[in-house]
């Protein structure tokens, strides 16, 4: 159903196996909370970032991310267009499913739409079809890593509160400054907590905060000076290299809505 913004909704009040809402959000902050039911976030432009206990992820336009039932989360937007969040009753055969970012091809967003859209009262023999083609396309879904673990060791917290407030990760030898840590150290300390090394885990940083900046309108040129890339010849072919694509040519654009 099509809220406004500053409506106020509380998916858990709801019996029904899937209750859906649509909205234009603009600027946002959901504050930390958790649902009751599994949560389904998409937007078919504008990104929205979500934080977890100890993991960043990035939701580009077009993409969906699945949020089981009890995680603690917090999403934030940014002129967020066509937004869509559906929940889900842990009665449904989708416990298994983890947390986790999918590409959402045309059939799927049909599916998304129609359920965002239809009446919070339709009885459950009319849903019970959709429900299933669901099932199937979450399923199918192509996942995709646009997630950032952030380490936990407490040398660290210092310079980390720096980093979710926006700032640029440095080189590893200016953190092995920042921190007192030798390189060797850091490098070790990554590893064990995020399954990345340092380098790696700032290539990653570097692609999610240029995803937010792109899908804010920002150019190639601010983007790339401001990630601290040598050149914007350099800045995108790094953005190919990690999406298949260059900045340009990424789906920024929105798909069909619903009136």
């Amino acid at each position: 159903m099509k809220i406004a913004p500053d409506d106020v909704f509380d998916a858990d009040s709801f019996a029904g196996p899937v209750v859906g809402i649509a909205s234009d959000m603009g600027v946002h902050d959901s504050g930390r909370h958790s649902h009751l039911r599994h949560q389904l976030l998409f937007s078919a432009a504008g990104c929205i970032t979500i934080e977890l206990e100890n993991t960043l992820c990035l939701l580009p336009p077009r993409r969906a991310v699945w949020i089981p039932a009890g995680t603690v989360h917090r999403a934030i937007m940014r002129g967020v267009m066509a937004y869509r969040s559906l929940y889900f009753s842990t009665s449904l055969s989708l416990s298994e499913l983890p947390l986790q970012i999918v590409e959402v091809n045309p059939l799927f967003f049909e599916v998304i739409e129609r359920m965002a859209f239809w009446s919070w009262e339709m009885p459950e023999a009319q849903q019970a079809n959709l429900i299933r083609v669901f099932c199937e396309e979450i399923r199918a879904a192509r996942s995709e890593n646009w997630t950032l673990q952030f380490p936990s060791d407490t040398r660290l917290n210092a310079w980390l509160d720096g980093v979710r407030m926006g700032e640029l990760p440095p080189r590893l030898n200016q953190l092995s400054r920042q921190v007192g840590a030798c390189e060797r150290t850091i490098s070790r300390l990554f590893i064990r907590d995020t399954g990345m090394n340092y380098q790696s885990w700032r290539q990653q940083f570097r692609l999610l905060k240029a995803m937010e900046m792109l899908a804010d309108g920002c150019h190639i040129s601010q983007v790339a000076q401001q990630l601290e890339f040598v050149s914007d010849s350099a800045f995108i072919a790094f953005f190919r290299q990690h999406t298949g694509t260059t900045p340009t040519r990424y789906p920024w654009d929105i798909m069909p809505q619903k009136d």
